[in-house]
């Protein structure tokens, strides 16, 4: 469903605020997480210790299944924040849509292509800095571009942009269907007269479920592509 965007603009350029707001939330929650979870840790972990511990043995095992630790190391970090952000970003606009008058305020952040294809496009820039300072420039070029035949060269450059297309595109279509999926019942419920509601209401409930758990997927995916590509960029043997 199409709604009006809050746009300001601010020295000839537009500001889409149902887009910063969100994402500015998404940053502060994750921040937080982050900074709770980390707060006296033990040697025994406990409570929120246990579930950052989780999280980054997680994202660990992403890293290995595509590359040595001695290589991948360096990007758990970058692991551990795509996945608390994309995760926070895929909730927030399940459990809360804000629209004033048609004009929608708040939606989860990857609703939008714009930040789902910008993500992608920070990702896929990342895998080629990473991929030049490990190899070398030259390394770099003929091992990902010149092999095993230069003549590969065109499609390997199409792959590139398809890898990034795809990557946006991919999260934006599933958080984007799963809210609008969400607004069309939640609009045909508030039509339903009191026995009908409470007959639909348990359908609606396991839809937003579901919706979680596609979120979750999404955002381990997004991670998980994410180590793929830099593992083709930094190692050798790829």
């Amino acid at each position: 469903m199409e709604h009006e965007q809050p746009i300001i603009y601010i020295g000839g350029l537009g500001f889409n605020l149902a887009n910063i707001l969100p994402m500015a939330a998404t940053f502060l929650i994750v921040l937080l997480l982050a900074i709770i979870c980390t707060r006296n840790l033990k040697i025994k972990p406990t409570g929120k210790q246990n579930f950052i511990e989780w999280i980054m043995d997680f994202v660990k095992n992403i890293i290995k299944s595509n590359m040595d630790w001695k290589t991948g190391g360096r990007f758990h970090v970058l692991g551990i924040t795509l996945l608390m952000y994309v995760f926070v970003a895929n909730m927030l606009g399940l459990f809360i849509t804000v629209t004033i008058d048609g004009t929608q305020w708040w939606k989860s952040p990857t609703a939008d292509p714009l930040i789902t294809l910008t993500l992608a496009v920070m990702v896929v820039g990342l895998t080629h800095l990473y991929g030049v300072k490990q190899r070398g420039l030259g390394g770099y070029l003929k091992g990902t571009y010149a092999t095993p035949y230069a003549f590969l060269l065109p499609f390997k450059l199409v792959e590139e942009f398809s890898n990034t297309l795809t990557l946006g595109l991919r999260l934006y279509g599933n958080i984007y269907a799963g809210e609008v999926l969400l607004t069309l019942i939640a609009t045909q419920l508030s039509h339903m007269n009191t026995g009908v509601y409470i007959l639909s209401f348990i359908p609606s409930v396991v839809w937003q479920g579901f919706s979680v758990f596609i979120g979750s997927i999404q955002a381990f995916i997004f991670t998980m592509l994410t180590m793929v590509y830099m593992a083709h960029k930094v190692n050798d043997d790829h």
